[in-house]
C-alpha cells in the first residue's frame, strides 16, 4: 500500500487540462490545411498540379480560386505540402476539425488564416441533458483500428472523458449518439442500421476519420463503400486518419454545448 500511494504521489495529476488549457501536441502533429492564395498565384497559377497529383486519396482538386482540399478525404500525410514549389499548402497545428455539416470541411485557398469548421451546438433543450451525460456506442465497421484505438485513448486518465459525462456503452438501448468508425463496406451496413434504429430517440450519428466520412483509401474498391453519409443523417464529421484524441474530444464538447 505504501508503494502504491508513494508512485501516485510521484506521478502527481495526470489528466490533461483541456480545454482550459490548449493542448500540447506532438512535433509530428498535421492539423488543419492551409492554403496561401497569394503564394499560390505567384508560383504557378491556379493550373499548378503538383499538389493534387500527389494525394493518394484524391483530396485536392483545381478550382478557379486555387486548389481546394477535401479534409473528409484527407488522410493527412503532408504529400501534398512536401510537393508544392511554393509552399503555399502547409498543414497548421490547429487540431479543431470537426464540423456540422460536410461541406464545411472544404478548406479553399485564403489570403490569411482561415478559422476552423463550425460545430453547431445542439438546441438548447437537448443541451442541458447531454452536456452532462452523453453515451456514445461505437461500431467499428471494417477499419484499420486506428481510428478505435484512439477513441479508446479518450477513456484513458489521460483524457478522462468522463469527466465530461460522456462515455461508450455496451448497448445501443443505452446510447444516445452512435459513433462510427471505418468506411462501412456492405457488410457491415444491416448490423449498423440495426444498432441505430434500437436507439431511443433523440439520436445523432457521429462519423470518425476519413474512411468514414468518404470511404478514404478504400472508396474505389466495391466492398467498401464511400462512408456514412449515403446511408446515414450525420450530426458530427470528425476528419483525420485517425484524427487525434483532441480533435475527437474537441468536437464532441463543442456538439453538447461545452466549449
Amino acid at each position: 500500500m505504501l508503494l502504491s500511494l508513494t508512485e501516485r504521489l510521484r506521478q502527481k495529476y495526470r489528466t490533461v487540462p483541456y480545454p482550459a488549457k490548449d493542448p500540447v501536441l506532438p512535433e509530428r502533429f498535421r492539423g488543419r490545411p492551409h492554403i496561401d492564395a497569394a503564394a499560390c498565384l505567384a508560383c504557378a497559377g491556379k493550373t499548378c498540379p503538383a499538389c493534387a497529383a500527389v494525394c493518394p486519396t484524391k483530396a485536392i482538386r483545381l478550382t478557379e480560386q486555387g486548389p481546394a482540399l477535401d479534409m473528409g478525404l484527407c488522410i493527412f500525410c503532408g504529400a501534398c505540402a512536401k510537393a508544392c514549389p511554393a509552399a503555399a499548402l502547409r498543414f497548421t497545428r490547429d487540431w479543431r476539425l470537426a464540423a456540422t455539416r460536410r461541406e464545411d470541411l472544404v478548406i479553399l485557398p485564403q489570403q490569411g488564416e482561415n478559422a476552423p469548421p463550425k460545430v453547431t451546438p445542439l438546441e438548447e433543450p437537448l443541451r442541458q441533458v447531454f452536456s452532462r451525460s452523453f453515451r456514445l456506442r461505437q461500431i467499428s465497421a471494417a477499419g484499420c483500428n486506428a481510428c478505435e484505438a484512439d477513441c479508446n485513448v479518450l477513456t484513458t486518465i489521460v483524457f478522462d472523458l468522463a469527466r465530461f459525462g460522456i462515455d461508450f456503452v455496451a448497448s445501443p438501448r443505452h446510447a444516445d449518439a452512435v459513433l462510427i468508425t471505418g468506411p462501412l463496406p456492405r457488410n457491415m451496413r444491416l448490423a449498423a442500421q440495426k444498432c441505430y434504429a434500437a436507439m431511443p430517440e433523440p439520436k445523432f450519428v457521429i462519423a470518425v476519420g476519413a474512411c468514414t466520412l468518404s470511404g478514404g483509401l478504400f472508396r474505389d474498391f466495391a466492398p467498401g463503400g464511400k462512408g456514412v453519409s449515403p446511408h446515414f443523417s450525420v450530426d458530427l464529421f470528425i476528419p483525420g486518419c485517425p484524427p487525434h484524441p483532441y480533435t475527437t474530444l474537441d468536437g464532441l464538447l463543442r456538439l453538447i454545448g461545452r466549449l
